[in-house]
């Protein structure tokens, strides 16, 4: 697909909106090639999604972004502008399962899956020789003093210079400091059809419940656990006949293709927060 930029905006409903904004891609020659829009009514809030070609402006993402911010002001809009010739900066924390970062390791090596990945982390050894055979950086964490660790975490987002943190099956709980921090940046995939079965070993407990479907949900992380804004789920059916093994299998399949469903919404722009609900255009 040729270089674009991505423009998504937030703002209160009001008449005149799609008008202004598209008037002024317009009068500076802009192709849009890809528009999309949504009102939550109950909020009265307005959300849009525009990808604009590049080589049809005459300017750059600075010039578009001066030029631009007026118009933002006058619908009081939250907006951002990305451009495709960057790729977002994915830093993986991982424990000892493998099959989420497999996956995405695979996608980012075939580049179905446009991102850069200056590093992976986890708080154990046992994934280092894989990672390094993708010529990525491994790095352990030793989480035994677990408020020092996490300031290595944070210290190490930083200094990768990373857009965003996936919990590709990190078996720890991330501190609220950290989560408001990097608050919108930080996605996890949950081996559960969230809102049910928060917490550790959902598949013991919808094992125990008895339930015929389970499922995976990728979501962004805030300080309550397991219940910030969804970005993807889905589910497969099970019965009776079927164990807490076949269950934990059935659920690998689900969570490395739900995460990666709901993490290229994410790189792609496509997913705007409301509350704690998320607008995705897909």
């Amino acid at each position: 697909m040729p270089r674009h930029y991505t423009l998504t905006i937030s703002c209160p409903d009001r008449a005149g909106i799609i008008a202004a904004v598209t008037g002024f891609i317009a009068q500076h020659g802009g192709f849009i090639v890809e528009a999309s829009y949504h009102t939550e009514l109950e909020e009265q809030r307005f959300f849009m999604r525009q990808e604009i070609r590049t080589d049809s402006l005459p300017f750059e993402a600075d010039e578009f972004c001066r030029r631009f911010a007026p118009l933002a002001d006058e619908f009081s809009m939250d907006w951002q502008l990305a451009d495709s010739a960057q790729n977002k900066r994915l830093v993986i924390l991982v424990s000892r399962q493998d099959h989420c970062l497999d996956d995405l390791l695979h996608r980012w090596r075939t580049n179905e899956l446009r991102v850069d990945i200056p590093c992976v982390i986890s708080n154990h050894e046992d994934l280092r020789s894989f990672v390094e055979w993708h010529g990525i950086p491994f790095i352990h964490v030793d989480m035994q003093d677990k408020a020092a660790a996490f300031e290595k975490i944070a210290a190490l987002f930083d200094e990768y210079q990373g857009d965003t943190m996936v919990l590709a099956r990190f078996m720890q709980i991330l501190p609220p400091a950290l989560c408001r921090r990097y608050s919108g940046r930080i996605i996890n995939i949950h081996h559960s059809f969230l809102p049910s079965f928060v917490g550790a070993k959902p598949y013991h407990q919808a094992y125990l419940r008895g339930v015929k479907l389970i499922g995976a949900t990728c979501h962004y992380v805030t300080d309550e656990l397991d219940a910030g804004p969804i970005i993807e789920q889905d589910t497969v059916r099970i019965d009776h006949g079927d164990t807490v093994d076949d269950l934990v299998r059935y659920g690998r399949d689900i969570e490395k293709t739900v995460l990666a469903r709901g993490l290229r919404y994410h790189v792609e722009d496509r997913v705007l927060v409301c509350g704690n609900k998320t607008i995705v255009f897909k």
